[in-house]
């Protein structure tokens, strides 16, 4: 008995010892350090943060991510660069690794022949710029995934993009490429060497812009005509599948037709604004825009979910609200405010920075439905309802992107505005919107309960400061504090986390601020500061973004030519040091800058500003002139500083900026070309050491005063807002 009793303890403790290992490797295979089951292989990207780093972390392909043990192996082994650039949510480069990156005859191949670097371009965007520049230059194209062939010095001599495993349809794949590139990497190296050093040259000089004649106010009537032509009268947009949303483009052609008067301008925005929301490029269940449409119409849109797409459209939507009042309008920045809060908010305030395209290994199956499902999914009244209003058939309306047959599959899309839809289906209005709702939700909760796509949960600064800045514009135009909480809360996240004065960082995951910020992050987060001040008239906001700017004048300013860099003096420099001058999904940080620079020299009344701003567009005024369509946001920074431009002082006796009638009576103003102070006991000794020209500014007969100032000369004060709101639009005329 006492030798079994000894034998069950060993037993036990063995079986502790078994359930303890299990959850350990449980647990260490949910965080990565383990591979999944079936995964042999483990690279150095295991102790990467980036998720997109971590998804090729089992490829069979050993993957470095840059940094200079690859280099260095590179040139031990005197081996060439295979460098592959892509992102987590990206489509082509999910292919591109289960087609080749995950096939072990390819990764022998790769290993062989190459030192292999995965770059998530999110993380890094300066080596993404620069070599993707190189395949621009090479190909007279680019996108994702970014394939380059370079030296161990980092200079290319081979780029594309997808790269299919073998060849096709006169398309090279890699089983054949690879083996070409060793042999002339052996052989015939000289002729590669020649190749990449002339890339390098002409890279060098394409950085140095000079400085021409500036560019005048009527440039904006030849940008305008230039948006015109490519116009789509039928559905909206700007030229032809596929059709990026591109919100600063609608931004500016909404205060260019305010400003220049010229309605067929806001025509064009306010049809473009309802044919994204009416279409599948918007989520009419979850709500929030992907990332664009693959055709003309902005039915079948490519999945992911960005998180500047919803910032910028934020502000696209608001700024039209403003002028038309258009409750549509309205709806649609209330959802997808709400879409951002529920599945980009970080617990701590920040917001990530994207969902993927995929699910379940297939683009969009997360949002497509059967007609077969929504029958199941609804009782039989709001199932017709629901076939009717989003246009489900059997056949389905979205078709496989690579054979083009359709699937049966539908993306729902309502394509009608509300009140069209109600009368064809004989409906009273009202009826027709609890009806929608109830479908809505109920076919929401289903949804929900399906394999989600992948969330990339890293925060960059930069796409936080773009919703920052669209959160407080929206909570201050429609009244809703908690759009501006949320705004608040990412501010403070950031300035936590990221900011270690003079250094803003551009990455924070799972605790790790990491890897020096770029300019986009301080253009993009110190305007987020611009636009929180005029929402909460806390002059500490408009402090922050002033040192921010300050610090980016010290490190990323080129005092010899003139602009300013993409990468400060205290980060990598990748063969060149870029500036940047056109918009490509989100703005030009050249181009925020500039009108970050032009309107607090209005708010503190510092000509330095000013000056810097106008050194900054003479700099890049010949790349706006030859391509205006592409440098919308200099267009908007050039509309305002052309347009007269008022600066309104707000001096109330009291600290009640919720209650003034000034401040309220402003709020429902268009007004993109003025900057709005508020000065109250509590402000004042701040205010006035960032705008000394408010110290002068005082409240007449302890009532809330208001002050309509022009190149900082102030008209005579007033108490009243009828009498405010007349010199402000005297002073636009």
């Amino acid at each position: 008995m006492g030798k079994l009793s000894k034998s069950y303890k060993w037993f036990t403790v063995a079986g502790v010892l078994v359930i303890i290992i299990l959850i350990s490797w449980i647990i260490l295979t949910a965080k990565g350090v383990l591979p999944m089951p079936g995964k042999k292989f483990t690279n150095h990207l295991i102790h990467e943060k980036s998720p997109y780093l971590l998804q090729h972390a089992h490829n069979p392909v050993d993957w470095y991510p840059w940094g200079e043990e690859a280099f260095t192996k590179a040139r031990e082994e005197d081996k060439p660069i295979f460098l592959s650039i892509g992102y987590s949510t990206c489509h082509w480069c999910h292919v591109m690794e289960e087609e080749s990156f995950e096939d072990p005859e390819v990764a022998r191949l790769l290993n062989d022949t190459f030192v292999c670097i995965k770059v998530d371009r999110e993380e890094r965007p300066d080596i993404d710029a620069v070599y993707m520049t190189v395949c621009q230059m090479m190909t007279g194209s680019g996108g994702w995934p970014l394939t380059i062939f370079m030296t161990p010095d980092k200079k290319p001599f081979f780029a594309a993009t997808y790269i299919p495993k073998e060849s096709r349809f006169g398309r090279i794949g890699l089983l054949d490429l690879v083996p070409r590139v060793k042999e002339l990497w052996q052989n015939d190296r000289e002729k590669l060497l020649r190749g990449a050093s002339e890339v390098v040259q002409f890279l060098q000089k394409m950085e140095k812009p000079q400085s021409t004649e500036p560019l005048s106010s009527s440039f904006l009537d030849k940008a305008y005509q230039q948006f015109a032509r490519s116009y789509d009268a039928h559905w909206g947009g700007f030229g032809n599948a596929p059709k990026f949303p591109s919100p600063h483009n609608l931004i500016f052609l909404l205060r260019y037709g305010q400003g220049r008067h010229v309605p067929q301008a806001q025509q064009m925005v306010e049809a473009t604004l309802t044919q994204m929301r009416l279409g599948g490029i918007y989520d009419q269940l979850g709500f929030g825009f992907h990332r664009y449409s693959t055709d003309a119409r902005w039915l079948v849109p490519h999945f992911e979910k960005m998180l500047y797409d919803q910032a910028l459209h934020i502000l696209a939507y608001t700024e039209a609200y403003q002028i038309t009042r258009k409750p549509f309008y309205a709806s649609t920045v209330r959802e997808v405010v709400e879409y951002v809060q529920r599945n980009l908010q970080h617990p701590e305030g920040g917001f990530y920075s994207a969902e993927d395209a995929d699910s379940e290994g297939k683009e969009g199956k997360f949002y497509l439905w059967t007609q077969s499902e929504i029958q199941k999914a609804l009782p039989d009244s709001l199932a017709e309802f629901a076939i009717q209003v989003f246009h489900i058939s059997q056949a389905g309306n979205f078709s496989h992107e690579a054979t083009g047959q359709q699937t049966g599959e539908n993306i729902l899309y309502p394509g009608l505005p509300a009140e069209q839809l109600a009368k064809q289906m004989q409906m009273p209005l009202e009826q027709f919107h609890r009806k929608f709702e109830e479908v809505r939700q109920q076919l929401f909760r289903v949804r929900e309960k399906r394999v989600h796509p992948f969330r990339d949960d890293k925060i960059l600064t930069d796409w936080n400061g773009l919703m920052i800045a669209a959160l407080a514009r929206a909570g201050w135009v429609f009244r809703q504090p908690a759009y501006i909480d949320l705004a608040q809360k990412a501010a403070a996240f950031l300035w936590q986390k990221q900011w270690k004065d003079p250094i803003l960082f551009h990455r924070y995951r799972e605790g790790e601020t990491a890897i020096p910020g770029y300019l986009d992050d301080y253009a993009f987060l110190a305007w987020g500061f611009v636009e929180l001040y005029q929402a909460t008239w806390e002059p500490d906001f408009l402090e922050k973004a002033l040192l921010l700017m300050q610090r980016a004048e010290e490190h990323f300013w080129d005092a010899t030519n003139g602009g300013f860099f993409f990468t400060g003096d205290f980060g990598e420099n990748v063969l060149v040091r870029q500036k940047e001058s056109s918009d490509g999904a989100v703005p030009s940080g050249n181009a925020v800058m500039t009108y970050n620079l032009l309107r607090l020299s209005r708010l503190t009344g510092n000509s330095h500003w000013e000056e810097l701003a106008n050194h900054n567009l003479r700099v890049f005024a010949e790349n706006i002139r030859r391509y205006p369509t592409f440098h919308a946001f200099w267009l908007i920074a050039l509309d305002f500083a052309y347009r007269p431009g008022v600066e309104v002082v707000v001096v109330d006796p009291i600290h009640a900026p919720q209650e003034n009638t000034l401040l309220q009576q402003l709020r429902d103003l268009y007004l993109p070309d003025a900057v709005i102070l508020y000065k109250s006991p509590q402000t004042k000794p701040l205010l006035e050491k960032l705008a000394p020209y408010t110290a002068a500014l005082q409240s007449k007969n302890h009532k809330s005063t208001a002050y309509v100032c022009q190149n900082f000369q102030c008209n005579l004060p007033t108490t009243s807002g009828k009498e405010m709101i007349h010199q402000i639009m005297a002073a636009n005329r």
